[in-house]
């Protein structure tokens, strides 16, 4: 890509560290295969759903294992690690990065590519245009991050979002097999909601805030990826609020049957 520019253990011979990203990939497609064999000795119902139905039963297990692993990475390094304290060092906070933040965006281009190509096999039954617009838009971000070294820690944010998978995979599991009326069912919506707008609005607000009173640094950024950030994270944010909005109905409508049933 011209303007894109590439570490130093990406311009010559394949390094110990990119092999060991590729690695990562393909471990995550491995467990990825091997989630329905997991699921037919955990879950006694998985022989009787329907093909698609164990499609998905899959792809939402993996999904939900990628997401919390992601979710603590990001978290620890974001919070935890000084990776990216400001007065930890002189380096720019637009530069930084490590071998596990690496290692973090590697095993998410594993998943992301995993997921994507489970969804165009399978479209639409895995998920609308708005999923491969979504997948799409994260896996260039995270892979133009990977490969520059660049603009990690709103690569971390964002995926730091992926924490609210988890209970939508569960919303999804609860529903197939006839638990939508179940108090698990109301509290893991109710936690939805507000896992939602802490991780996926009110951290795109701050995502927003950090990259104004940063702008100096972002604008340092190779021009692709500048142009990316100024222009994904946006889309990323209005169908965030979008999908917020349809949580908050499917709550209200939940709550009020359970109300009306008591």
């Amino acid at each position: 890509m011209v303007g894109l520019p590439l570490r130093p253990a990406f311009m010559g011979l394949v390094s110990s560290s990119k092999e060991f990203h590729w690695v990562a990939s393909v471990f995550s497609g491995m467990i990825f295969c091997k989630i329905g064999l997991i699921s037919n000795l955990c879950f006694k119902g998985y022989t009787k759903f329907s093909s698609i139905e164990k499609v998905e039963w899959n792809n939402r297990g993996f999904s939900t294992f990628h997401a919390i692993i992601v979710a603590v990475a990001s978290l620890y390094l974001l919070l935890v690690s000084d990776l990216f304290d400001e007065d930890s060092r002189d380096e720019s906070i637009i530069y930084r990065a490590s071998t596990l933040s690496d290692t973090i965006l590697g095993i998410s281009i594993g998943y992301f590519l995993s997921d994507l190509g489970m969804i165009i096999w399978n479209f639409p039954a895995l998920g609308g245009l708005e999923y491969i617009l979504h997948h799409g838009l994260s896996l260039f971000s995270i892979i133009l991050s990977l490969i520059s070294g660049q603009g990690q820690v709103y690569i971390l944010m964002v995926l730091f979002s992926e924490s609210t998978t988890p209970l939508v995979n569960l919303r999804w599991h609860l529903d197939v097999v006839g638990q939508k009326s179940s108090n698990l069912y109301i509290c893991n919506g109710i936690a939805l909601f507000f896992g939602w707008l802490v991780a996926r609005i009110l951290l795109f607000i701050f995502f927003f805030y950090h990259m104004i009173i940063h702008f100096d640094e972002v604008k340092k950024i190779f021009p692709l990826g500048f142009y990316s950030m100024l222009m994904v994270p946006p889309v990323l944010a209005v169908m965030n609020a979008f999908w917020f909005w349809k949580i908050a109905k499917g709550l209200i409508k939940t709550l009020s049957k359970a109300r009306h049933s008591q």
